[in-house]
């Protein structure tokens, strides 16, 4: 439905659900202390197979969004904190930080489902454009699909807005790049 002002208010409840994710054991956000939390980063560039995988505890890394992105000399990192919210949750499970391609991985923070639906539609768009062209697709062009994307899921009302934000960082042809994708569809460099 719109606001009297022209807003969706379907995509600002998806934008609060992206936004308040990770909030409720943050001391440094305002909420309760405890919940042991892992880290978990993505490194891309740098070494011959693209990709290196390090999990390390993060406690320097508590800030109040799930998700951040780096972009440095030789590549781009990407960060998640994972709030350990049961001693029953299986170490591993639930990741918010996955890889695409060798040079592309996504990081996001929001509805734990959501994320890995669009992340599996990043894989296929990247499949896609690699079949097509024969060269791993660029982080502009992947951006812009995956955006386009959850677009698609602001316009009917038989679905409704993907409750993430993701950080798309790759290392194509054209150096290291960070692109951020917003529930509305919106992306930006």
């Amino acid at each position: 439905t719109y606001s009297p002002d022209g807003r969706i208010f379907q995509v600002e409840y998806a934008q609060k659900a992206a936004d308040i994710s990770g909030y409720g054991k943050n001391p440094q956000c305002g909420g309760g202390g405890g919940g042991g939390g892992k880290g978990f980063f993505l490194f891309l560039g740098g070494e011959p197979q693209g990709l290196q995988r390090l999990n390390r505890d993060v406690d320097l890394l508590r800030v109040c969004r799930t998700a951040i992105g780096l972009r440095v000399k030789d590549g781009v990192v990407l960060a998640v904190e994972k709030i350990i919210q049961s001693k029953l949750l299986v170490p591993g499970s639930n990741r918010r930080i996955q890889s695409v391609d060798l040079h592309a991985g996504i990081a996001t923070a929001g509805l734990l489902a959501d994320g890995r639906h669009v992340i599996n539609r990043a894989r296929e768009e990247a499949a896609a454009y690699k079949d097509t062209y024969r060269v791993p697709i660029p982080g502009k062009i992947l951006a812009d699909r995956v955006g386009q994307y959850v677009a698609a899921y602001t316009l009917y009302s038989s679905v409704r807005p993907f409750g993430i934000s993701a950080i798309i960082g790759v290392v194509d042809r054209n150096g290291p790049g960070l692109f951020m994708v917003e529930p509305s569809g919106i992306y930006w460099v």
